[in-house]
């Protein structure tokens, strides 16, 4: 069976493609991810059939040989860290976004953006 690495997989789509191991790319629909896998990441390893389809090669009964590691596992934060980017991150509403809301407008776009992303963040150090 042919081997290969994820370039990109789109969750929302519902396929990707892989790149082969021998050249080329190969098509991979949701339908041949294995039972209980919804996304690829890219650079996971896989193994899988392949049949020709109406646009090229596409990928059948994909098998995931390894998947590639992941930065928020390594580098995963202390919880005194973590607690300091909370406290931190409660005086900044506090101070840049209560305000606004409490005058029935929504906070600068630029506010906005920042708070979101700091958000983000420590949703992705909490949930790892």
């Amino acid at each position: 069976m042919p081997t290969g690495k994820v370039k990109f997989y789109d969750k929302d789509k519902g396929f990707g493609f892989v790149s082969r191991d021998d050249g080329g790319d190969v098509f991979v629909p949701k339908a041949a991810l294995p039972e209980g896998v919804e996304e690829l990441k890219a650079g996971t390893r896989l193994e899988f059939g392949v049949a020709a389809g109406k646009r090229g090669e596409q990928a059948l009964s994909v098998r995931i040989l390894d998947a590639p590691a992941t930065l928020s596992s390594s580098s995963k934060r202390p919880a005194e860290e973590l607690q300091i980017m909370v406290e931190d991150t409660i005086k900044l509403i506090e101070l840049k976004v209560q305000p606004s809301l409490r005058r029935g407008k929504h906070p600068d776009r630029e506010t906005g953006r920042k708070v979101a992303q700091i958000l983000r963040a420590i949703a992705s150090e909490l949930e790892s």
